[in-house]
């Protein structure tokens, strides 16, 4: 029998006809336990649920949202033993030091940072301007569909993740779409959602799950007149195909899609510490066997003897590294496809190359390479993603070339430059650098790109085709919040009409607003 569905503020049983069990990576063994592809009707039923949930919201404040975020913060730490053990089953991630030690407390961490910026109010960026009578603040957007990816199983969950707590955190009720590779974290995650909810008394349908749906299924959901936005993390074609529905229905959906993360390391820095530098980027390409969105995919260099040096000691460090383990048999199938597509386009093998080597789904550790004047040849080709543990080398035949390659990336996520600290590679780098600015969401000198913090300063978006939108991150709070809310004005609207956030008295003393021009916490003069 399939697990339940949550639908309505209740698990019941799907009406679906196909069924799906989770596999263990490592052992390659399935997992016990079917749950279910949810048919049209209950995602029909979701939406009218989520719709209801929805205007019973209509004005609440902050306070209510932030009351869900920390109750369910504490109840998923209370469970935390439970679901670091069901998503290395699904995952085949570290228990201790990724799972429990990393993930759980970003994840927890997220949730209590959207409450703050919900209780507060600043996100809302309310602006008022008292000669015009006009004021504006931004609101819910209604409804939200999140679907998570394979990589964080609590981080990005649909039900647990930063767009989750974004949305909740904007005032939204949530439709999570789980992702196959982990289906009972997420159903974990959900009954502790679902109880908090029922705690903090929040509508029925304020927090609901289905695990998987058909495609066109998918597609009806996110161009639904019923919903408000989508965010998705996941692979770009699929990304694609929602995108094209939600733009067809009129609805907003945040995507990030792919990104293979250049690093330009210049000359003078692999003169003063090459050893150090390859290093440095083969533990960041092989963390995690590679399957991070900001892994760095591609590393730009310029020929010379020690150039090659430094090549051969990551070529070496990759030999010699440990081969991680796949998150599914699905991601190391689109790996060996992703490297064929390089090798095809100009690329030739370092090291690595071929399938196994580690536990269970796995692939050795790859390190190719192409000389510059192939990859201006057909920079398309050649930055085909390999999501997983592997990295393309670009040797420029000059500093020049090496602009130019910078200039002919797609949008990533991040783009990074290791220069020599002496100033030897300045002019180098002052040619290098606007170039690749317009490229990436975020510049980084002189570290890897691996790492995203929760920071209110943080991007994790870009330019198309990392995301679908430049505009917006999907890390850090309250800016993150911004994806799923409106911008609503209000012209001569009597005081006592306006929301609490444009009334003249400032409802929270730590909130900022601008007031004809100035950002204050104060409240309007008379």
């Amino acid at each position: 029998m399939a697990h339940n569905v949550l639908i309505n503020g209740e698990w019941i049983p799907s009406t679906g006809t196909s069924t799906f069990q989770a596999v263990n990576p490592a052992t390659k063994q399935p997992i016990d336990g079917d749950y279910p592809v949810s048919p049209w009707s209950e995602v029909d039923a979701a939406l009218e649920a989520t719709a209801e949930a929805s205007r019973q919201m209509r004005g609440w404040s902050g306070e209510r949202f932030a009351a869900f975020l920390e109750r369910y913060a504490d109840r998923i730490e209370a469970r935390t033993d439970e679901l670091v053990d069901m998503a290395n089953q699904e995952t085949a991630l570290p228990a201790a030091g990724r799972l429990k030690g990393v993930e759980l407390p970003r994840t927890t961490n997220q949730l209590r940072q959207a409450a703050t910026a919900a209780r507060e109010g600043s996100w809302a960026t309310a602006t008022i301007d008292t000669a015009a009578g006009i004021r504006s603040m931004f609101g819910p957007i209604g409804p939200v569909a999140v679907f998570g990816p394979n990589n964080f199983p609590f981080a990005f969950n649909g039900i647990s993740g930063g767009d989750f707590a974004a949305a909740v955190a904007a005032g939204n009720p949530v439709i999570a779409k789980g992702h196959s590779s982990h289906p009972g974290t997420t159903r974990l995650f959900a009954e502790e959602a679902r109880l908090a909810a029922q705690e903090t008394e929040m509508p029925s349908g304020f927090v609901q799950l289905v695990y998987r749906t058909n495609h066109d299924d998918g597609a009806k959901l996110v161009g639904d007149p019923r919903l408000g936005a989508t965010g998705y993390t996941g692979a770009r074609g699929a990304g694609l195909f929602l995108k094209e529905a939600a733009d067809r229905g009129g609805n907003p959906i945040y995507l990030e899609l792919s990104s293979i993360n250049p690093v330009f390391i210049l000359p003078g820095a692999i003169a003063e510490k090459g050893d150090e530098l390859a290093a440095g980027f083969t533990a960041s390409c092989l963390m995690g066997t590679g399957q991070f969105c900001t892994n760095p995919g591609i590393v730009a260099v310029v020929a010379g003897e020690q150039t090659e040096a430094f090549i051969a000691s990551v070529a070496s460090g990759f030999s010699e590294a440990p081969v991680g383990t796949f998150l599914s048999e699905g991601v190391g199938k689109h790996f060996a496809a992703g490297l064929a597509a390089l090798q095809k386009a100009g690329a030739t093998l370092v090291t690595g190359g071929r399938p196994g080597g580690g536990s269970g789904y796995s692939h050795q550790n790859t390190l190719l390479r192409v000389g510059g004047s192939t990859f201006l040849a057909d920079p398309e080709g050649l930055q085909a993603e390999a999501f997983g543990n592997s990295s393309l080398f670009v040797v420029a035949e000059n500093a020049a070339q090496l602009t130019a390659i910078a200039e002919s990336l797609e949008g990533n996520l991040t783009g990074c430059i290791y220069s020599c600290s002496q100033g030897s590679d300045d002019e180098l780098y002052d040619s290098l650098a606007p170039a690749l600015r317009t490229k990436v969401g975020r510049l980084l000198n002189d570290k890897m790109p691996t790492g995203v913090a929760v920071s209110a300063a943080m991007n994790h978006g870009g330019p198309f085709p990392a995301t679908g939108h430049p505009t917006f991150t999907a890390v850090g709070m309250p800016t993150s919040i911004h994806r799923f809310a409106m911008l609503q004005s209000y012209d001569n609207i009597r005081p006592h009409r306006l929301p609490a956030l444009l009334q003249d008295k400032n409802p929270n003393s730590g909130c900022w607003r601008s007031i004809d021009g100035q950002w204050t916490t104060g409240n309007v003069s008379k």
